[in-house]
């Protein structure tokens, strides 16, 4: 029995022994793993004027959703999505069977309405002339004066009845209000067109605009006829823009302000819906400063943004920072990095907390 408790103790010494050397074996690896080469920059207070910041998208300046007053089935489209066209082209046309036959009334009650309007007419001079030879009455005249404003006036109704049906046959033949391009289709041969419902939408090329949503906090430091700059993200250039129009009502936009810019002409191949962020330049309140970092600095996990520092033992630290506005290509950080602290701008090779780390 004392031997079986030897032998026990003995393996379990074995066993502490092996798990010891393992461990320092493990600490050394890590103490002579190589320094990553990094380059650091030191946070430095933002003086300069700031600004305001929103996101917004890019729509034609000229513009128009092309749709029908009338239903019916839609015959047959003459375009397509990306095909010029000219104003007053032909651009789609709606099955007007229903307004060609009213037309066709219509024509029939004009050409009713001519003949009576004739025969008063020749009835009215008749009867004028024997009334100025004393040899019809003034009853007469009164009579046939009266027929004939009457027989005048359908004629006059007729073809009025004749312009509205012509306005529906306009409804019925969509045309193309400006010179521009066509950028959308809504609808395709043997749908059905409603009132009001988008069928086509044409745009004029060239000047480009951007609605930009801004907060109620921020909409009063924004004036007409400011110089912005606008980030169009896809194509990562910036452009020059003036604000055009401040809203000054947010009852139907969620809360958000609208600002109309407009862009300056460029050479970057904008597009319509392409997003954009406007920088409104807006004086800086007294003492006022900023913290503000690279947004490439920053490190990302879900919902988290953060940034590493280095220790004084020249060691990657992560620091959680709370963030606010981004200009440009630079974030403001509210808190989790204060003024002349150091962090790490890029490095040469994987970084994680509590990495060795060389300042280039």
């Amino acid at each position: 029995m004392r031997n079986k408790n030897y032998s026990i103790a003995a393996v379990l010494t074995l066993t502490l022994a092996l798990a010891s050397c393992g461990g320092k074996e493990t600490k050394a690896v890590a103490d002579n793993a190589p320094a990553v080469p990094v380059q650091v920059r030191a946070v430095a207070e933002n003086t300069e004027n700031s600004f305001v910041t929103a996101s917004g998208k890019i729509e034609a300046a000229k513009s128009a959703n092309i749709s029908t007053r009338m239903m019916g089935y839609v015959d047959k489209i003459y375009v397509k999505v990306g095909d010029k066209v000219k104003n007053g082209q032909l651009l789609l046309s709606v099955n007007n069977a229903d307004v060609s036959a009213k037309l066709a009334q219509v024509n029939a009650g004009i050409t009713e309405a001519t003949a009576a309007y004739t025969n008063a007419e020749k009835d009215y001079q008749r009867f004028t002339n024997l009334f100025n030879e004393n040899s019809a009455s003034q009853k007469e005249l009164d009579d046939i004066t009266a027929n004939y404003n009457m027989a005048k006036a359908r004629l006059e109704s007729a073809k009025q009845m004749k312009n509205g049906v012509n306005a529906q046959m306009g409804y019925a033949n969509i045309r193309a209000p400006f010179n521009g391009v066509v950028t959308s289709k809504f609808i395709s041969a043997g749908d059905m067109a409603n009132p009001g419902m988008p069928l086509l939408e044409v745009e004029s090329p060239g000047k480009h605009q951007v609605l930009a949503s801004v907060p109620e906090s921020e909409i009063l430091e924004i004036q007409p006829n400011t110089e912005v700059s606008v980030l169009v993200k896809s194509l990562g250039k910036s452009v020059k823009g003036k604000v055009v129009e401040v809203s000054t009502s947010a009852k139907n936009t969620g809360g958000q302000y609208l600002v109309k810019v407009m862009l300056e002409a460029s050479d970057a191949k904008i597009l319509s819906s392409m997003y954009a962020t406007v920088q409104f330049p807006v004086e800086r309140k007294a003492n006022a400063t900023a913290v503000m970092i690279p947004t490439e600095a920053l490190v990302e996990n879900g919902q988290l943004s953060g940034v590493y520092t280095v220790s004084e033992t020249n060691k990657a630290l992560l620091r959680w920072l709370r963030l606010g506005r981004v200009f440009g290509d630079k974030v403001e950080v509210l808190s989790g990095l204060s003024q002349d602290e150091k962090y790490i701008l890029s490095s040469d090779g994987k970084l994680f907390n509590g990495a060795k780390v060389s300042i280039q």
